[in-house]
């Protein structure tokens, strides 16, 4: 199908700020027109939008999918379906897969898997350092000419502040942007909650906020004398919060993003010990929860990400200390923005800029608007229709939700990548 028109939704571009009734035309894989479509315009396929919200696809910036190493808890296919049936058009994989993406025929093979599984576009991010062991820079521009948007330690924060200082510089020499995880390795490698009140009661090892402060005052200092594009992901503290603000503030090239649910959760949901909310960065305060909303509202955080982290049954059964930390969250992230617009946080628009034109922006890509000429990565959603977040209603192989048993809003319709039709509601294609 080369030519499309969807009709009859509200249309809402964060990136234009385009919130009106109008038509979307879609030829040849790319946006024709949005208003009015052409009136000697043929096309091959017809969506009635009416009552529903056409948006550009979701940016989901932090996934993790199974594939390579991990098959046994996902694969590209199940999750790249499970995005699509979510609204999300590109999904940005952190490196830190076996083996680890820091050379190039590593990134080939997830470009040729991704083809395979013919579904949304997969994003491979490019690991820092060989082995993403902190010790030596990996070849950061060829792995960029083999498609990584960007570099990330992924979690495995560089100790050697040298080794980080180069890399930062090697970045910035070719205008790669760096995403860093604000955790120092020494004051969280030993907990497994918030240092609060929760952890305490439970005799849990906690991790304090002051890990996250820490790194990020030393990663911050580098960033002002190298002035390199650095982006602080899952930030989860108030003071974090406090610390990325000031340096956005002072004019430094910071932007930071948050991962979804540490804006609905906390410590006191893991007082039942379910390993559902074993998470890293941890389930911090309300005082904290309450600042990372307000991060949002104010602009402080734009982004907001899925950190999908699947996981088979038996990673999650165990003690909680012995379990292994993340939550899938593929499913549910559009659903979840959807209720952060019903309880205030933020306008829809801007709540989509989160996930849409604000993650481009930040890896440099084409997508996340509906402009013409852009790649037609298109998500229309119901936003009046509600699920409920079952096993059975997850599309992702990994069923690891800490938001089991929860009524949602929102439920997507289309999907489109590259003007391709790859998802209908009750009829996946």
């Amino acid at each position: 199908m080369n030519r499309i028109r969807i009709h009859g939704g509200r249309v809402i571009d964060p990136a234009s700020g385009r919130d009106e009734l109008a038509e979307v035309v879609v030829a040849d894989g790319r946006i024709l027109a949005v208003g009015e479509s052409p009136t000697d315009l043929t096309v091959d396929l017809e969506i009635d939008a009416t009552g529903q919200i056409v948006c550009p696809g979701l940016i989901d910036l932090a996934t993790r999918l199974g594939e390579p190493g991990a098959e046994h808890k996902a694969t590209i296919a199940s999750e790249t379906r499970a995005g699509a049936a979510g609204g999300i058009t590109t999904l940005a994989c952190l490196p830190d897969t076996h083996p680890v993406m820091d050379t190039p025929s590593v990134v080939e093979l997830m470009h040729r898997r991704a083809q395979e599984a013919n579904s949304v576009r997969v994003l491979p991010l490019g690991a820092l350092t060989l082995g993403l062991a902190g010790e030596r820079l990996s070849e950061m521009v060829a792995l960029q000419q083999a498609g990584c948007a960007a570099m990330t330690d992924a979690g495995h924060t560089i100790r050697d502040t040298l080794v980080l200082q180069r890399a930062l510089e090697y970045a910035a020499t070719f205008e790669i942007p760096v995403l860093l995880t604000p955790a120092d390795p020494w004051l969280s490698q030993a907990g497994y909650l918030h240092d609060g009140i929760v952890a305490t009661r439970l005799g849990i090892p906690g991790i304090p906020a002051t890990a996250e402060l820490a790194e990020l005052g030393r990663s911050l200092a580098l960033v002002a004398d190298i002035q390199g594009r650095t982006h602080f992901g899952r930030l989860s503290t108030q003071q974090g919060v406090e610390l990325i603000a000031r340096a956005q503030n002072s004019g430094l090239p910071v932007t930071a993003d948050v991962a979804i649910h540490q804006l609905f959760l906390t410590e006191t949901d893991c007082a039942e010990f379910d390993a559902r909310f074993h998470l890293q960065p941890p389930l911090r305060s309300i005082a904290d929860r309450k600042a990372l909303r307000a991060a949002l509202n104010d602009g402080t955080i734009g982004v907001i990400c899925s950190d999908h982290q699947p996981h088979d049954s038996d990673a999650k059964n165990g003690p909680f200390t012995s379990t292994a930390s993340g939550a899938c969250g593929v499913d549910t992230l559009l659903s979840l923005l959807l209720r952060l617009v019903e309880e205030g946080v933020f306008d829809l628009r801007q709540g989509l800029a989160c996930v849409t034109i604000n993650p481009a922006r930040v890896l440099g890509l084409e997508t996340g608007c509906l402009t013409p000429g852009a790649p037609a990565d298109i998500c229309i959603f119901d936003p009046d229709a509600v699920w409920w977040c079952t096993p059975e209603t997850l599309r992702s192989q990994a069923k690891n939700s800490p938001f089991l048993g929860w009524e949602l809003p929102g439920r997507v319709n289309h999907t489109l990548v590259d003007g391709l039709l790859i998802h209908r509601h009750d009829d996946p294609l």
